[in-house]
């Protein structure tokens, strides 16, 4: 459906502010789909984020501002997701060896099952295949490229 019939509205100031507003309303679309496969885990797109970080780390371990650097939510609160993946047992937290001042976080045997599973269940070309080809695909993501160039 096109946006004009998403939003009930064909007023735009030109085709950047189009754009804008596709992108804005693209962009819950896609983020309702994936709060709720994250939801079956009692994850949050940012814990997700997180301990996809830490899984792309592993076996080494990372700090709480590689995760911050990483994350694609920028605002998000590192220390606060690391806390309650913590608390779910997800993750782990132990004192660097070579700096006391340091915190290493690693991901667990449990957080490393979630997102196995989460990959068997769940395939990012499972939202597209059905509008968008693999070529089309990679154009969009090239022009999303080029517009943060």
């Amino acid at each position: 459906m096109r946006i004009e019939e998403e939003i009930q509205s064909t007023k735009f100031d030109d085709n950047y502010h189009k754009a804008v507003i596709n992108l804005n309303y693209t962009y819950g679309w896609l983020n309702n789909i994936l709060r709720a496969e994250f939801e079956k885990h009692n994850l949050t797109s940012q814990q997700f984020n997180a301990l996809r970080i830490l899984r792309g780390q592993y076996p080494k371990p990372a700090t709480v501002n590689l995760i911050k650097e990483r994350m694609l939510d920028k605002m998000s609160d590192a220390s606060r997701i690391v806390d309650r993946l913590v608390q779910k047992g997800l993750v782990s937290r132990c004192t660097n060896n070579q700096d006391r001042r340091a915190v290493d976080i690693r991901i667990s045997d449990t957080g490393l099952s979630i997102l196995a599973k989460i990959d068997a269940e769940f395939k990012a070309k499972d939202i597209f295949k059905d509008h968008l080809t693999e070529e089309e695909a990679e154009n969009l993501s090239d022009l999303l490229d080029k517009l943060r160039g």
